[in-house]
């Protein structure tokens, strides 16, 4: 599956499921913009790792669209050509603690507001920020990073959920408007991965909870979600948007 000719941004791709999707993107053939907002030092050792000439770390926080358009310009300095694909990938501030989550009678609609700013409103900024460059090239791919907790919420995160959600919605309404461009919107969805930064505090017995539930008897691991990813980014999805495609060992079959 070759990425040649493709330039990504990947956001959040400093560390945890980032980083492994815009390494596997690079594996593949793409040149990668890897965006961060704090872990400057592994972003640029991941661009460095990746080459010069196909990769480079750019700061920005996606809920701002002048630090979005930015990036983009510099991206464009820096490859010479526009940005084609964008993976969303990047998260609001959020604890992935069950024990201490806000239950319903006590959690307060900040909280939501938080999660869609950084989830559905950074997703916005960058999708309409590439929108003119992908126009100029033809068309274009956004895959969109989801959840499994919206199908099946094992874990109530009713804020992070409720964005995610939205985020979905979001998916469908701009592959329906952005088709007739040749951009292509999908999402892909996971569950608790082995291991991210978001599960490191997770204990074994959990994923063999969860590996004893999936028909595939296993977690699934960041790089199997990152070859997910590379489907919709390639020409292999080139018939496909608007899709849903949940990934975590089959575990929840929507």
């Amino acid at each position: 599956m070759s990425l040649q000719n493709r330039i990504v941004l990947v956001t959040g791709a400093g560390r945890g499921l980032g980083h492994h999707i815009a390494r596997a993107c690079a594996d593949e053939g793409a040149s990668v913009v890897v965006n961060y907002r704090r872990s400057a030092e592994a972003a640029r050792a991941l661009a460095e790792k990746i080459g010069a000439d196909r990769a480079v770390a750019l700061p920005a926080d996606v809920t701002d669209r002048a630090q979005v358009d930015e990036l983009l310009a510099r991206a464009r300095e820096h490859f010479g050509r526009p940005v084609t694909a964008v993976i969303n990938n990047a998260l609001p501030d959020f604890a992935f603690d069950g024990d201490a989550r806000a239950k319903a009678d006590e959690i307060g609609y900040a909280a939501f507001a938080q999660q869609l700013e950084g989830i559905v409103g950074g997703a916005v900024n960058t999708v309409q920020a590439t929108l003119p460059g992908m126009r100029e090239a033809g068309g274009g791919s956004v895959v969109n990073i989801g959840t499994n907790l919206f199908q099946n919420p094992v874990v109530p995160y009713h804020d992070y959920t409720a964005a995610k959600a939205a985020l979905l919605a979001m998916t469908r309404t701009f592959a329906a408007d952005l088709g007739p461009d040749g951009i292509r919107v999908n999402m892909v969805s996971g569950g608790l991965l082995r291991t991210t930064d978001a599960s490191a505090a997770t204990p074994e017995a959990v994923f063999d909870l969860i590996a004893s539930s999936t028909p595939l008897r296993k977690v699934t691991t960041p790089d199997d979600f990152a070859a997910a990813v590379l489907f919709f980014v390639s020409d292999w999805s080139r018939a496909v948007t608007g899709q849903n495609l949940v990934v975590d060992g089959g575990l929840v079959m929507d």
